[in-house]
C-alpha cells in the first residue's frame, strides 16, 4: 500500500471518529440553543473563521509545499524564518482586531467577553498553523490525524459537562460554546507544537542557511494567494447568512422566522450533509504535498494516477453517503430537533453535498500544481453566480428558502465543473484523464 493511500485512510479513520464526535457536539448545541440560538451560534461562526484564516496566513499549506518539495537540509532555517514571520504576522493582527472587532455591529448581539474569546485565538492558531504545516510536509498524518481528535473530544466533554450540570441563557450558552472551541485549540496547540520542537530536535541533517527574505518570498507567493482565497470564502460565509436572511424577509417572512430557517438550514441539515466530508478533507490534507512533490519532478503520470482516485474513492463512498441522507434525512433530522422543514432542505441539498465531495480534493490538486490563482478566480465567480442566484430566488415569495437552495447547488455544481475542466486543461488530458489525440 504506498504512502499516498495509506495517509488517507489513516486521516479518513481518525477524521470519521471526530465528526462522529462532532455529530454530538451539534446534537447537544442543537437541544441547548434551540432554533433561534442556533441561528445565532451558526452566524458568528463565519466572522470568526475569517478573523482565524487572517491569523494563520494559510501557513500549514504553504509550509507544507517547502517542505514537500525541498531538501531536509533546508528545513530548520526555513521553519525559523516561518516563526519569525508569524510572530510579526500575530501581533500586527491581534493589534488590528482588537481596535476593529469593537465596531462589528455584529457583535453587539453577543456577550460583551466574544471579543475577547476571538482575540485569544489568533496566536493559537497562528502558531499551531507551523506544525501543522510541518507534519503534513513530512506527510506524518498520525500526528494532524490525532490533534484533529483531541479537539473534537474535548469540545464533547467540555459542552456535555456544562450544558448537563447548569442552565444558562441563550446569550451565555452561546458565549459558553464558543469559549469551547478556544480550550479545544489551546489543546491542540500544546500537542501539536510539543510534537513538533521535538521532531525538529531528532533531526541531525547538517542544515543550510537561507536568506529570510527568500524563504519569506516563497512562503508568501502560496500563502498570500491562498490567503486571498479564503478570505473571500470567510467574508462570503461571513455575508451568507445575511444574504439568506435577507432574502427570505424580502419574500415576507418574518426576521426571527428568517433565523429560525437559517438555523435549520446551517446548524442541522449543513452539520448532515457534510459529516461525510471528513474523508474529502482527509484526501486534500495528504494530496498537497504528494501532487506538489510530483508536480516538482515532472511525475504527470503520478498527479494523474492522484486524480484518479481521488475521484474514485469520492464517487465509492460519497453517492452511497448522499443516498443514505436523502432517504433517511427525517430520522437524521430528528436527532437534533423535530422539524421536517429541516428534513426537506437535506433532501434538495443533495447535489451541492456530492459536488462539495469532489471540489475539496481537486482543489488540492490545484494548490499542488501551483494552480493557485486559477482556485481564487473560480471562487469569485461562482460566488457572485451563486449569491445573485441565493438572493433573487430566495426573495420570490413563492420560492424563499427553495429558492436559496437551488442558487446554493447551482454554485456548487459550477465550481466543480471549472476545478476539474482546469485540472483536465493544465494536465492536458480529456475528461477521462486520457491523453488528448494530437
Amino acid at each position: 500500500m504506498n504512502r499516498f493511500v495509506k495517509g488517507v485512510i489513516l486521516l479518513s479513520v481518525a477524521a470519521f471518529i471526530a465528526e462522529c464526535i462532532e455529530f454530538l457536539v451539534n446534537m447537544i448545541l442543537a437541544r441547548e440553543l434551540g432554533e433561534h440560538g442556533m441561528g445565532l451560534y451558526m452566524s458568528i461562526l463565519p466572522i470568526i473563521m475569517l478573523v482565524l484564516v487572517i491569523a494563520s496566513l494559510e501557513l500549514p499549506v504553504s509550509i507544507s509545499k517547502f517542505i514537500a518539495e525541498s531538501h531536509e537540509r533546508l528545513h530548520k532555517s526555513m521553519l525559523r524564518h516561518a516563526f519569525k514571520m508569524t510572530l510579526v504576522v500575530t501581533c500586527t493582527t491581534t493589534g488590528i482586531a482588537a481596535i476593529v472587532l469593537p465596531f462589528i455591529p455584529v457583535f453587539q448581539s453577543y456577550h460583551p467577553l466574544m471579543k475577547g474569546l476571538v482575540l485569544s485565538l489568533i496566536p493559537i492558531i497562528a502558531f499551531t498553523s507551523i506544525a501543522r504545516g510541518y507534519f503534513m510536509g513530512k506527510q506524518q498524518m498520525g500526528r494532524i490525524a490525532l490533534a484533529n481528535m483531541l479537539k473534537k473530544t474535548i469540545q464533547l466533554i467540555c459542552l456535555f459537562l456544562f450544558f448537563h450540570w447548569y442552565s444558562f441563557d441563550i446569550e451565555t450558552a452561546v458565549l459558553i460554546a464558543i469559549g469551547v472551541i478556544v480550550a479545544s485549540d489551546l489543546v491542540v496547540f500544546i500537542y501539536l507544537y510539543s510534537q513538533y520542537v521535538m521532531a525538529k530536535n531528532a533531526v541531525h541533517v547538517r542544515s543550510v542557511e537561507l536568506r529570510g527574505g527568500d524563504v519569506r518570498k516563497r512562503l508568501l507567493a502560496v500563502s498570500i494567494p491562498t490567503t486571498g482565497m479564503r478570505i473571500f470564502h470567510a467574508i462570503a460565509n461571513a455575508i451568507e447568512p445575511f444574504l439568506i436572511k435577507g432574502a427570505l424577509i424580502a419574500a415576507g417572512i418574518s426576521g426571527t422566522l428568517a433565523v429560525d430557517h437559517y438555523g435549520m438550514l446551517a446548524g442541522v441539515a449543513m452539520s448532515i450533509g457534510f459529516f461525510p466530508a471528513f474523508i474529502a478533507h482527509s484526501i486534500m490534507i495528504v494530496m498537497i504535498p504528494n501532487v506538489s512533490e510530483a508536480y516538482a519532478l515532472g511525475q504527470y503520470d503520478l498527479v494523474k494516477k492522484r486524480v484518479r482516485q481521488a475521484i474514485l474513492i469520492t464517487f465509492g463512498y460519497g453517492v452511497p453517503a448522499v443516498m443514505v441522507m436523502y432517504y433517511f434525512a427525517y430520522p437524521l433530522t430528528q436527532l437534533f430537533f423535530d422539524s421536517p422543514q429541516a428534513a426537506v432542505y437535506l433532501q434538495l441539498l443533495w447535489p451541492y453535498f456530492l459536488c462539495h465531495l469532489f471540489v475539496m480534493p481537486f482543489q488540492a490538486c490545484l494548490i499542488g500544481m501551483g494552480l493557485i490563482k486559477d482556485v481564487f478566480l473560480h471562487n469569485i465567480w461562482v460566488h457572485i453566480v451563486s449569491f445573485s442566484m441565493v438572493y433573487f430566488l430566495g426573495s420570490i415569495e413563492s420560492l424563499n428558502m427553495m429558492g436559496v437552495i437551488l442558487g446554493m447547488n447551482t454554485g456548487m455544481l459550477l465550481l466543480t465543473a471549472l476545478h476539474y475542466a482546469t485540472i483536465c486543461k493544465e494536465l492536458g488530458v480529456s475528461m477521462f484523464l486520457r491523453m488528448k489525440k494530437a
